[in-house]
């Protein structure tokens, strides 16, 4: 008894197809039924790539590595047996490539702050696919929930000022939202708000104070030419 094979099915081993550049990635052509044994052929832009011999119906595996933008196409593997005319094609896979994430740098409209104020903090990296995940930390504490941007654009959280421990040491973390996130996680510099400085209530006043003393003064001295030296030249 004899049988033709089933359409295989292609897929990848890391189950997923998000690659950055010069990863090593393993495909799978399997064709579920037929008569072995069975030979797969893997095709990228219809050109053919590598020929696996398979004596029974397990998997060939076809181990690629994605050096340039070029390997980036579409693949199709091809399976055949000895009763099998023209072979049968399986579906398309094409890989989509991860850039790198840059450092993000994290920042802030209102670097001096004082008690009792509300501030900002935005963290951004420049490059990196999208779209990427932002989480904000105090020291070793995440103060916010992950924040995933669509765009190249900052992610902002606000804050509020309320005590002297508000001040302590801040950082972003910035990473790609795929399978292989944790291969593309980068952290910001340290940042720290400074303690802006409190003009005393009573400063006003001791400059009011200090600007009518000068012009009562100044007042006095003009007032001796033009009233007590005549009225004692008067007296004489």
């Amino acid at each position: 008894f004899t049988e033709m094979l089933s359409n295989p099915k292609l897929r990848p081993v890391q189950e997923t197809l998000n690659v950055a550049m010069n990863q090593n990635v393993s495909l799978s052509c399997y064709s579920e039924s037929g008569s072995p044994p069975v030979r797969y052929t893997l095709f990228k832009r219809n050109q053919m790539v590598s020929i696996l011999n398979r004596p029974d119906l397990t998997p060939g595996l076809f181990n690629l590595t994605i050096s340039s933008a070029s390997d980036m196409g579409e693949y199709k593997c091809k399976a055949e047996n000895n009763f099998s005319s023209g072979g049968k094609y399986s579906n398309s896979l094409n890989f989509t490539l991860i850039e790198p994430i840059s450092k993000p740098v994290l920042s802030s409209l209102t670097p001096q702050a004082k008690k009792g104020q509300n501030v900002t903090l935005s963290c951004l990296s420049e490059k990196g696919s999208l779209p990427i995940t932002y989480t904000f930390f105090k020291g070793r504490r995440s103060i916010s929930p992950p924040v995933k941007m669509q765009k190249r654009e900052a992610a902002v959280i606000f804050l509020f000022i309320n005590s002297s421990s508000d001040f302590g040491n801040y950082k972003c973390r910035a990473e790609n939202s795929f399978n292989t996130a944790t291969l593309n996680t980068k952290y910001s510099n340290s940042f720290n708000f400074t303690l802006a400085e409190e003009r005393s209530h009573s400063q006003p006043l001791i400059i009011s104070l200090g600007l009518i003393l000068l012009l009562f003064i100044i007042g006095f001295a003009v007032a001796i030419p033009l009233f007590i030296i005549p009225s004692y030249k008067a007296s004489e």
